[in-house]
């Protein structure tokens, strides 16, 4: 079973956090969710769900949900020994690209990042903030030179999209393909001219 760490921020966006963690509670993967305690107040603003009653639902699905205090630095996602597939962290904040860009972290979400750009995992922040200065584009350099890759939440207009949901599903089904995740929650590129 696949395994994959889920870190969610205080950033605004918590719509997408919602709409990945429901696609993935309905596959068989390992879920390991790490969610700030500014995540979680964002996240009940936002979507006017309690976390709590969001992960009572998520169980429901067929896939194994693990939740960590983002202050348990002796939880297992905090070593390299870990093994994982890769980490999302979405939405993220500007705050916590600088920790974990600078190595500051001090928490489990930055530590578990941490681990997986010194051991070459997967790790795909999507960042919430705009504009942007220069410290977070030097930050956000940093990580992608370190190996993240970097995926802000920016809808795919060529789509022609309808509603909403449908453009929150284009963003989620890119942020999980750079996760290394197969989905089709996204409209791919075809002008037609490829066809025969």
């Amino acid at each position: 079973m696949k395994k994959y760490i889920i870190g969610i921020t205080g950033a605004s966006g918590s719509v997408l956090a919602k709409r990945m963690l429901s696609y993935l509670s309905e596959l068989s993967v390992e879920l390991h969710i790490i969610i700030t305690e500014t995540g979680i107040q964002v996240f009940e603003y936002e979507t006017g769900i309690s976390w709590d009653s969001f992960i009572k639902t998520l169980s429901l699905g067929t896939a194994s949900i693990n939740i960590y205090n983002n202050n348990d630095m002796f939880a297992s996602v905090a070593s390299g020994s870990f093994s994982t597939d890769g980490m999302i962290i979405a939405p993220c904040s500007m705050a916590t690209v600088a920790k974990i860009a600078t190595g500051t972290g001090g928490n489990l979400l930055c530590r578990a990042a941490d681990v997986c750009l010194k051991e070459r995992t997967r790790l795909v922040i999507s960042p919430r903030e705009t504009p942007l200065h220069s410290i977070h584009l030097k930050n956000l350099l940093t990580l992608s030179e370190c190996g993240a890759m970097i995926l802000p939440p920016v809808p795919m207009f060529y789509a022609k999209l309808d509603n909403f949901d449908d453009m929150i599903d284009g963003i989620v089904g890119r942020i999980l393909k750079s996760a290394g995740i197969e989905n089709n929650l996204y409209t791919r590129w075809d002008n037609g001219k490829d066809k025969k």
